[in-house]
């Protein structure tokens, strides 16, 4: 009986994770090839955690909710835009928003390589894809959002800032311990090594906020040292508040930088249920 148990219980394994795969949908972004180049060419590089390192074809992995409330959300791993942290800051997240009637999906943007436009079309593209496929997906078009951990914060706060019309422009903003400013080592990588003052405020996101700015939520530490909160998060939190755009800020007191939906950040379950409940009030 033990063994017929145990054979069973393997089975039902074996098909939750089949059903699982069966809802994961990647996608190319540019299939036909992408209208700006960052001049990085070689193969993708698997590094260590799942990140990955020389993006040069970008991808949308899309699992669609099986009971959808028609929203969707676009996430954007960090890694300082020369790396992504696909698991923890992307792919782990799945399961948590689908079971709120969410559909979630992954961006695995290109490095910029001192090409600043580079991830930002990949952002763009990808909310017009995901509109495109809205009917496919059980998506509203109206409730399609941005998310991002620390470079990628600053790639959603991108998108959030410099839409060039309704079909690339998110419907809101969800900000994890996001780059802003761009004197940090990211601004770098993204800007190149000697950018001009123009380029820098062009980038610098809290200085492009207008009252058609999406509403945001955006939580960091207190103690993030890679990425200060003052020079980041509140300035943003503070652009977004002038120009009279809904937003929340949670700054929790420890974490560091770099959290994501790891269990080990102490402010996980403070800041799960404070999302959920951001998500569920913004469209009552």
């Amino acid at each position: 009986m033990k063994k017929i148990l145990t054979t069973i219980t393997l089975a039902m394994l074996a098909m939750s994770v089949f059903a699982q795969q069966q809802q994961k949908i990647i996608i190319k972004l540019w299939p036909n090839g992408a209208p700006t180049n960052s001049g990085l060419t070689g193969p993708e590089q698997q590094l260590e955690n799942g990140r990955v390192g020389n993006i040069t074809d970008p991808t949308l992995t899309v699992y669609p909710a099986k009971k959808g409330n028609g929203m969707a959300i676009i996430t954007c791993p960090g890694g300082a835009y020369i790396r992504l942290a696909m698991n923890h800051e992307g792919y782990d997240m799945a399961d948590w928003f689908n079971a709120q009637g969410i559909t979630y999906a992954v961006l695995k943007y290109r490095m910029p390589n001192g090409h600043p436009e580079v991830p930002l079309d990949d952002a763009q593209q990808a909310i017009k894809l995901m509109r495109q496929h809205a009917a496919e997906w059980g998506v509203d078009p109206n409730k399609v959002g941005i998310m991002g951990n620390s470079a990628g914060g600053h790639l959603a706060s991108s998108a959030a800032t410099h839409f060039t019309s309704d079909k690339d422009r998110p419907n809101f903003q969800i900000l994890f311990y996001p780059v802003i400013e761009m004197k940090s080592g990211s601004g770098q990588m993204l800007l190149g090594k000697q950018p001009s003052a123009e380029l820098m405020k062009k980038f610098s996101n809290d200085q492009q906020v207008t009252a058609q700015t999406p509403p945001a939520f955006i939580a960091c530490s207190a103690d993030d040292h890679s990425v200060p909160p003052v020079d980041n998060a509140i300035k943003y939190f503070s652009a977004l508040t002038a120009n009279k755009v809904p937003a929340a800020l949670h700054v929790y007191p420890v974490g560091g930088h770099g959290w994501g939906y790891n269990d080990s950040f102490i402010y996980k379950r403070e800041w799960t249920e404070e999302l959920e409940k951001w998500l569920r009030e913004l469209y009552k």
